[in-house]
């Protein structure tokens, strides 16, 4: 997350709640958006089992 509370974090790893607070007040515009915008789809969906292969690596 290049700003704010999480400044330095991984999206995978931003709190859901976090997430929801973007999707109802907008998500920014550009990369970062909609990297945001798919982690929430992500976690909104249950699909966060996917992302464990790609945290083994980082």
């Amino acid at each position: 997350m290049p700003y704010g509370k999480y400044k330095g974090s991984l999206i995978c790893n931003l709190p859901e709640f976090y997430l929801v607070w973007y999707h109802s007040k907008g998500f920014p515009e550009g990369k970062v958006g909609m990297l945001l915008s798919t982690m929430y789809e992500i976690k909104l969906n249950g699909l966060e089992y996917l992302l464990a292969p790609l945290k083994r690596n980082v």
